[in-house]
């Protein structure tokens, strides 16, 4: 299913047609650039690989500068800031060079789903990360934001995986389903999603057709 790399630019708010107004994500959704076609026979799997983002020729590698070049000729800047890979049913119906546009492949009033990696927090204790709520807060406990009892004695001797402890939180792959198009500014490429998606302005998102409607 061919879906499109983008970034979120921000959000804002849109008039509806009874008047009232609904908040949409407003998200920079290509123009992405084909630059591999994967096929079962000699990949495993069909698949394109899609490329975002301008960056300067002499900030590549070698080996991506050059499978650029065969590809899209001598520039000062390629499409290759952000990679990523899309499962299709058909690669022969995209060619390598080929500008993919959110308007060709999206329509308003569209369901989509978006991936991306939800705001990072740094190091957090177990009171803001999962929400404990400490021990007494008066003189003379030592019990105020300690997590508490963590295991048993000497059986099993050890912390079981998966307890709730303090940590990085945030950065999670987080994928919204079934998310609207309100809107399709096609001059611009950007799409108006109604609702929020995850992570801060300016993170890379990718975009695809919903795979379930929501009921």
């Amino acid at each position: 299913m061919i879906g499109l790399i983008g970034r979120k630019l921000g959000m804002t708010q849109i008039p509806t047609e009874d008047g009232s107004m609904t908040a949409v994500t407003v998200i920079e959704a290509g123009p992405c650039t084909v630059i591999q076609g994967k096929t079962i026979e000699r990949d495993g799997y069909n698949a394109v690989k899609l490329a975002f983002g301008d960056v300067d020729a002499k900030k590549l590698t070698k080996p991506r500068l050059a499978e650029l070049k065969k590809i899209l000729g001598e520039r000062e800047k390629y499409p290759a800031r952000v990679i990523r890979e899309f499962r299709v049913d058909d690669v022969s119906k995209f060619q390598l060079g080929q500008e993919i546009k959110a308007f060709e492949i999206f329509d308003e009033g569209e369901r989509i789903d978006i991936t991306g990696f939800s705001k990072g927090k740094g190091f957090q204790g177990v009171t803001k990360r999962w929400g404990f709520s400490g021990g007494p807060k008066s003189h003379g406990s030592k019990f105020h934001s300690r997590p508490g009892s963590i295991g048993q004695h000497t059986d099993p001797g050890r912390v079981y995986k998966g307890r709730k402890l303090a940590g990085h939180e945030g950065m999670k792959r987080i994928t919204v389903k079934n998310l609207q198009i309100a809107k399709i500014l096609p001059e611009k490429n950007v799409i108006l999603v109604k609702g929020a998606i995850p992570g801060p302005c300016g993170t890379v998102v990718c975009v695809k057709k919903a795979k379930e409607r929501s009921k």
